[in-house]
């Protein structure tokens, strides 16, 4: 009864296919990547006091290490971001992988200090890379209860820490460091062995013409998940929307020249990001990422430096006896990394119902109120209990702005947007070790827990001046459309 001429757009198409079996096996596969990112950046907590030991490195040396991995990624986030949104999403993640497993194993083997920090740099820009499995993986998600979905993806970089944190406990007494580093490259390998599996975003796709491709994965997903595709063809968004205006297809094909003028204007992805509609958003996820960066792995460092024997400050937190001092390191950060997993109960309850800026405005808020207490010294009990608390409300604030970034930037953007902001959180983490290392080894505990308050105060209240919410907001693919692009129902 439909008319021969029926035509439907990749969120109608998402949306009748509706998340099944077929966006499950996407889940796992993404989120053994999200996995492996946790791992190879959580160990970081584990090396560096051994290396330091081994080595005999000074606290500067020490803190060199995280900033080589942070500096890697700087430069990976914002040259695999490009690339995903040039020449697809699964290139650039593979390529992203291919570059962390090979520097990320190669390191086990360092045979000096140098060789470990250029190591560990090159698998930094790796792993810079592997937040764009989190675009793709929102590109296969319909727009109902997308928030949710993205933060069980988030829960992978939950598993990763924790998994982190035993295989330490496990693996540093028995084997050392070496053999650590080598078993946390497991499943980047299992990643790089199941890609041919694996399909191209079909958002991706879509954008670039390459409709026929899309649909294909688009028939392959409701087959797996028994589900049927609207009548019609697949068309992109601004094919669909001049449909929407114009009565004849004549008139319907001006408007793909329109895009490719556009595109031989020469905009480059960067300038679109800095234009009148997108600028705003833009500097305030620089914000968003940089403190948000800063302040979790400075919570992650900081636990490392309040539970090593290494602090001697007087504090009451180190007075235990020096044969204890390793294990306390261990089982500090394996709790501590428990906290993420309320964290994300928490984060999975509220933000598809109150949205992504209040989700994160209130979790900012009560992680700055739990962490504060520690300007001043505390029981090894009450450390353990605040720092716990504060992990579990940052990380939850980290995984609502990863899905609020990829949601807010337009698909011809998307990678680029994100892997920039990225890279803006990882200068963050390259100057975070120089403050959680740098000051409270030097006995200046009160300093380093003022300036990680001040961080998480600024990042919570810089969201509130974000333009606009993405709740039940269907993703657009060009610059322009967000204001007027919502999801049915909204």
């Amino acid at each position: 009864m439909r008319d021969q001429t029926s035509v439907y757009t990749l969120d109608e198409a998402l949306s009748a296919v509706r998340f099944g079996t077929f966006q499950s096996l996407l889940l796992v596969y993404g989120g053994l990547g999200w996995i492996a990112e946790a791992m190879e950046m959580m160990l970081l907590s584990f090396i560096g006091p051994v290396v330091k030991s081994q080595w005999n490195l000074s606290p500067a040396q020490e803190s060199l290490i995280s900033t080589a991995v942070f500096g890697g990624m700087l430069l990976g986030a914002f040259s695999w971001g490009y690339l995903s949104d040039a020449y697809g999403r699964k290139r650039a993640f593979l390529g992203a992988v291919s570059v962390s497993t090979t520097a990320g194993f190669a390191s086990a083997f360092s045979p000096s200090y140098k060789f470990l920090v250029m190591f560990r740099c090159i698998a930094g820009m790796g792993l810079g890379g592997l937040l764009v499995f989190q675009t793709w993986f929102l590109e296969f998600v319909p727009t109902p209860n997308r928030g949710t979905w993205m933060i069980v993806y988030s829960s992978f970089w939950t598993i990763g820490v924790i998994s982190e944190a035993a295989l330490a406990w496990i693996v540093m007494p028995n084997m050392g460091w070496r053999w650590l580093v080598a078993l946390s490259a497991i499943p980047s390998f299992v990643v790089l062995f199941f890609s041919f599996l694996i399909p191209e975003s079909p958002r991706f796709l879509s954008n670039k013409g390459r409709t026929k491709e899309a649909q294909v994965i688009l028939e392959r997903a409701s087959v797996l998940n028994k589900t049927s595709l609207p009548n019609g063809t697949l068309v992109s968004d601004q094919t669909k929307h001049s449909l929407d205006q114009h009565s004849t297809p004549s008139e319907t094909v001006l408007t793909v020249p329109v895009e490719t003028q556009e595109s031989k204007k020469g905009f480059s992805s960067m300038v679109l990001l800095f234009s009148t509609k997108l600028l705003r958003t833009t500097l305030i996820l620089w914000i968003l990422f940089f403190g948000n960066t800063f302040a979790y792995y400075g919570i992650i460092l900081i636990t490392s430096e309040l539970s090593s024997d290494r602090n001697k400050c007087g504090s009451s937190i180190s007075m235990v006896p020096k044969n204890q001092q390793d294990d306390s390191l261990y089982i500090n950060v394996f709790i501590t990394s428990l906290a993420e997993v309320p964290g994300l109960l928490i984060s999975a309850t509220i933000v598809d119902r109150i949205g992504r800026k209040l989700s994160m405005v209130i979790m900012f808020g009560l992680s700055f109120v739990l962490f504060l207490p520690l300007v001043t010294h505390q029981t090894r009990l009450i450390t353990t209990t605040l720092l716990f608390g504060a992990r579990m409300f940052i990380s939850s604030t980290f995984n609502v702005v990863c899905i609020y970034a990829p949601e807010v930037y337009p698909t011809n953007v998307r990678s680029t947007g994100v892997g920039i902001a990225s890279a803006i959180g990882r200068i963050g983490g390259m100057i975070c070790p120089l403050v959680a290392v740098g000051l409270v080894t030097g006995c200046h505990q009160t300093a380093a827990v003022m300036l990680l308050a001040s961080v998480i105060f600024v990042s919570g209240f810089s969201v509130m001046f974000f333009p606009f919410e993405t709740k039940n907001r269907a993703l657009t693919d060009n610059v322009g459309k967000r204001e007027t692009t919502n999801s049915t129902g909204a």
